[in-house]
């Protein structure tokens, strides 16, 4: 596409777009693919292989897990793919999920580089689902790599990583130079025949919230390109050191936390507006804790990135033992915080929070079986978040921020209480829903998140990838297959819908968009996971043994 160049990137401020000549995609695209021989896996670096002091032992080199598939680029806005599906599952969803799919993704001077949120023709309200969410495109790049499209999600990490160089400003307060949009939109001008992208870092979005998930979820999905592909010279290229250097920066600098954990405001997560979602909430922390163990095998070891590297396992230590030391609730812990003695002073304290047992939520002794257990919503003084959220415990799971015990109990649990967590549209996002006068103080009186709705207890399709992954790494992929029939009995009759309400999921989400991409491309992913569980090694990282803590067996693990 020819059009005016401009001289060096545009800064951004509460609008900003960049010209389709200003960033020449094709220099890191056109280098060969790497003919890797298996050798050590991406993820055995392990904690032993570094001390603290500094002691280094390099990784010298990533496994080979498929055979690399050379695609060819497209030209043209609007070229369809010609890709055909690599599964084979007769199930008339698959195909159909496919063609949606395709429908969905955007070009950038006729390179695929992401998906939109939803192609529903019929709101009458765009908003901003026609733009590419970095964390919405992650289960529609997960189908692409399985099915051997490595292009678009090469594309899209590289296009993510040059506006995460763009000046970022809010209101006139500059972000930190780590921070990645929420998303971007590609603007044709079919006069000038030029493209332009104009990135959201929060200024645009409802709330302004700002994206601290971004950079998290863009991490694991190099990874999981350099997994897949078995290509590490994108990870090793000197723009992605600098693009993972730049979110430690940002995420390990001091001040930015106040304990081991990752202080995160109201709505930096996937639940992405006011739900008592503020400090140390679990969903960040899995996916902080995912991020900085895929970071620490793709970084490379040299002047600048031996330190990031040994900043990582003093922080994977330290977040390992708070989490599952401080976050897990069991039968015989939650007995424990029963019975808790209140004021206790000095480093001899059992109740180290301060935690009242009379603020124990009355719902959770009936929740709460005697087999199985869970990662609770947050800890801060004097409160406990007892609520269930689905991605932070199955990225723990995922992630190995779970021991393989509390693995089993959080998998334990999902079947104990499948009416509440599952019901009949897989998937609880959070579990219970707000009510009543709490929902009005905690969410502001917010419409779209009265109980049972949307953030509020909704149940999201999207999830069932996340499970899917779950189940198999924990040996459970019985209870994914009767999450996907579910899905299957409803999902393509109901137009794909972003989410579902009711104690059971069984109405559409009264302001849900239909034909929601990651809807789709979730159940595209948890069907091919289910018929090669090797995908799986895309975003599962096995347990590191130096991180194993010294911690007592509940009863519900010896059940």
């Amino acid at each position: 596409m020819d059009g005016p160049r401009e001289p060096g990137m545009r800064k951004m401020g509460s609008n900003t777009s960049m010209d389709a000549d200003e960033f020449d995609i094709s220099r890191l695209l056109d280098k060969p693919r790497l003919n890797i021989d298996r050798q050590r896996s991406l993820d055995e670096r392990s904690m032993s292989d570094l001390s603290i002091a500094g002691n280094m032992k390099a990784v010298d080199s990533y496994e080979n897990i498929y055979s690399p598939l050379a695609i060819g680029a497209r030209s043209g806005f609007d070229t369809p793919a010609s890709s055909t599906p690599k599964s084979f599952d007769p199930h008339p969803m698959v195909l159909d999920a496919w063609e949606a799919l395709r429908r969905s993704l955007v070009y950038f001077r006729g390179q695929p580089v992401g998906t939109i949120a939803a192609v529903d023709h019929q709101s009458e309200e765009v908003l901003n689902y026609d733009q590419v969410f970095v964390r919405d495109f992650v289960p529609s790049a997960m189908a692409f790599l399985m099915n051997g499209e490595f292009h678009t999600v090469k594309n899209f990490l590289l296009k993510t990583l040059q506006l995460q160089s763009w000046e970022k400003k809010i209101d006139r307060f500059k972000l930190g130079e780590g921070a990645m949009p929420a998303s971007f939109k590609v603007l044709h001008d079919p006069i000038r025949k030029t493209d332009t992208i104009a990135a959201d870092f929060g200024e645009s979005a409802i709330g302004r919230v700002a994206p601290v998930d971004s950079g998290f979820w863009w991490i694991i999905l190099l990874r999981a390109y350099t997994k897949s592909t078995g290509d590490t010279s994108l990870a090793e290229s000197p723009e992605c050191q600098k693009g993972m250097r730049l979110i430690l920066s940002l995420c390990l600098s001091e001040g930015f936390d106040t304990f081991p954990t990752l202080l995160c405001a109201d709505g930096c997560s996937m639940i992405d507006r006011r739900m008592g979602i503020y400090g140390y909430p679990i969903e960040i922390q899995a996916l902080f804790f995912m991020a900085l163990r895929c970071t620490f095998a793709l970084l490379k070891p040299d002047a600048e990135g031996k330190e990031f590297i040994e900043r990582i396992a003093k922080r994977l230590h330290a977040l390992s033992y708070h989490m599952r030391t401080y976050f897990w609730l069991d039968f015989q812990q939650l007995n424990v915080i029963y019975r808790y003695k209140t004021e206790e002073y000095s480093h001899t304290a059992v109740n180290k929070f301060n935690v009242i047992p009379d603020s124990i939520p009355d719902w959770l002794f009936d929740f709460m079986p005697t087999r199985g257990g869970y990662f609770i919503g947050n800890v801060s003084p004097a409160r406990m978040d007892f609520r269930w959220f689905a991605l932070g415990n199955f990225f723990a799971i995922l992630s190995s921020l779970a021991t393989p015990e509390q693995s089993t109990a959080i998998m334990d649990l999902i079947e104990e209480r499948w009416e509440e967590l599952v019901g009949e549209m897989p998937l609880k996002i959070a579990y219970p829903a707000i009510e009543s006068h709490e929902w009005r103080i905690v969410t502001g009186c917010d419409p779209k998140n009265t109980r049972w709705s949307y953030h509020n207890g909704g149940s999201w399709p999207v999830l069932l990838w996340i499970l899917t992954a779950a189940c198999i790494k924990t040996g459970r992929p019985q209870i994914a297959r009767k999450a996907i029939d579910l899905a299957e009995s409803r999902l393509l009759k109901d137009g794909w819908p972003e989410y579902y309400d009711g104690k059971l999921g069984r109405f559409i989400g009264k302001q849900a968009r239909k034909f929601q991409t990651w809807s789709i491309a979730g159940y595209l992913v948890a069907k091919m996971m289910l018929e090669d569980p090797s995908h799986v090694g895309m975003v599962s990282l096995e347990e590191d043994k130096a991180m194993k803590p010294v911690l007592k067996r509940s009863a519900s693990w010896n059940c």
